[in-house]
């Protein structure tokens, strides 16, 4: 077995990109060779990870060599994925994609390490969720074990790093009173609630991403989940308000200690986090737990993580760990 973890990073000089390289260092992983993609246009640049200074490389198929690394991580969009990733896995690199490209075929897992560690185990090609369901599984993990879940609602209020530098760009730019060029309205002084593209029923690509990968990782395929995604001109740290209707009575002290003790989760019992709390941080902060006195069975809470890092990146990285603890 290999004693040096060698991966590759493709989409290295994005905003997941760069925190991944960010991120890795500090993951206790034995790294060995660390090789960046990116497109042409990239090529030759140097970034940092940890100690080291890497040369972007461009990304091609004569590139891919399972001698040189034999891990992946994806975060440079859908058609980049589709197209690439597979040719990485058939030649055995394992691919931990970040994009929505695979979350939803029925052979690729998608993985919250804290909440269905065992779906990474023996697969090639694994999916990282959406940014806002991450942050949303982790406590309601907690919830369906205590008292089963019927229903789930969500509101989002997310930031325009999800959007990429694009989205911090224009929120930059319409700050100082000029034109948005991104975002369909001015995000400055606005709330949007349109994330990605409007469907036939009129919820957003985002929203169905949020119903959907609900479902997949806490294995409830028929759950009523609905959700309303909103862009908020915050620069980063998504926030979901969320309402559940439990199969069983509710103990809220009960479920306060195990929000406590569950990995990956700072409770907040008295006040409540906001975006800034999160940022630069790799766990999600749970507050404004209360009773929902209009339905029996019910409560809400708020969640905040940082969406570039548990998100996205953290995420990505906590499922290598797992994997390469498998391999090796």
């Amino acid at each position: 077995m290999l004693s040096k973890l060698n991966i590759a990073i493709v989409g290295a000089t994005g905003r997941v990109g760069r925190t991944f390289l960010q991120v890795l260092p500090s993951m206790g992983l034995p790294l060995g060779e660390v090789v960046l993609f990116s497109s042409h246009a990239s090529k030759g640049k140097k970034l940092p990870c940890g100690e080291r200074i890497l040369v972007v490389e461009e990304l091609t198929e004569e590139a891919i060599d399972e001698k040189r690394f034999q891990y992946a991580l994806f975060s440079a969009g859908g058609d980049i994925s589709k197209a690439f990733a597979p040719l990485f896995r058939d030649r055995g690199i394992q691919v931990i994609d970040n994009s929505s490209a695979f979350r939803m075929e029925k052979d690729v897992p998608l993985v919250v390490p804290e909440v269905n560690p065992k779906e990474a185990m023996g697969q090639l090609l694994i999916a990282n969720p959406n940014c806002s369901t991450i942050q949303s599984v982790l406590p309601l993990k907690v919830v369906k074990d205590l008292f089963g879940l019927r229903r789930v609602s969500y509101t989002t209020y997310q930031a325009v790093s999800g959007s990429g530098q694009k989205g911090v760009e224009d929120l930059k730019r319409t700050l100082k009173g000029e034109a948005p060029s991104f975002y369909p309205r001015s995000i400055a002084g606005n709330c949007i609630p349109q994330i990605d593209e409007f469907l036939a029923d009129g919820y957003t690509k985002e929203e169905v991403k949020m119903i959907e990968e609900t479902r997949k990782i806490l294995e409830l395929p028929k759950l009523p989940v609905t959700a309303t995604c909103v862009r908020v001109p915050v620069e980063n740290g998504h926030s979901v308000a969320v309402n559940v209707t439990c199969e069983k009575d509710l103990d809220l002290e009960v479920l306060k200690r195990a929000f406590q003790r569950a990995d990956g989760i700072i409770f907040y019992e008295d006040g409540y986090p906001v975006a800034e709390d999160a940022n630069g941080g790799d766990e999600v902060l749970v507050g404004r737990l209360r009773q929902d006195e209009s339905m029996g069975k019910s409560l809400h809470f708020w969640c905040v993580a940082d969406n570039v890092r548990k998100g996205a990146a953290t995420n990505a990285l906590q499922i290598l760990k797992i994997v390469w603890e498998e391999r090796s």
